[in-house]
């Protein structure tokens, strides 16, 4: 009876997602930039990688919060005022990206992942909802890859960082604070996690 319940559950596709924002929380602070990359499936039968260059998403958003704080813009080099002119309305980008989500996890369940997720989650969730009303992640379809890594590794999860992790985990692209780079790169980390037996 468990093996025919396990049967009929939808397969998980794995968004790897990445957000640079001018400050810490939404709302009076801003994201600018989303990156998105298919990072791979899970069904009843286990996982399967995604090339993550395969199927990508990014937009650069307008400014919708009046706050910034100088070092957040600093991290990603993103020109506040040149997006004030040249980046997309949020409405018009959140709607593109949900219709991309669905595109890309046809006959699937979506999943962000994030490293760490609670940063990017927090910023996704609270544009998807304020400029288009919904979520194709639902309200709580995340997952953490520190939280992941934590798991597997049997270590407490405030002492996760990348450089404590087996080399063999970690991606070999650079972690450049673009957000579609960032997005592959950690498509990679998420699939490699999903992969190790662990610790």
């Amino acid at each position: 009876m468990l093996r025919g319940m396990v049967q009929r559950v939808r397969p998980s596709l794995y968004i790897s997602v990445d957000i640079e924002a001018d400050g810490p929380i939404p709302g009076p602070y801003s994201m600018l930039s989303l990156g998105a990359a298919v990072a791979g499936r899970q069904d009843a039968g286990g996982y399967v990688a995604a090339d993550p260059e395969a199927a990508t998403f990014y937009r650069e958003l307008r400014p919708s919060g009046g706050e910034f704080v100088p070092e957040a813009l600093a991290v990603s080099g993103l020109d506040r005022e040149r997006l004030l002119v040249e980046g997309a309305a949020p409405e018009a980008a959140m709607r593109e990206f949900t219709a991309w989500v669905r595109e890309v996890s046809r006959g699937a369940q979506p999943v962000m992942c994030g490293y760490p997720a609670a940063y990017d989650w927090m910023f996704l969730y609270w544009y998807l909802m304020r400029f288009t009303g919904g979520s194709p992640f639902g309200h709580s379809g995340c997952l953490d890859m520190k939280t992941l890594y934590a798991a597997k590794a049997r270590v407490p999860l405030r002492s996760v960082a990348k450089r404590m992790m087996p080399a063999g985990l970690l991606s070999r692209r650079r972690h450049t604070h673009h957000a579609l780079d960032d997005a592959i790169e950690q498509a990679e980390l998420f699939s490699n996690l999903m992969d190790w037996s662990g610790a």
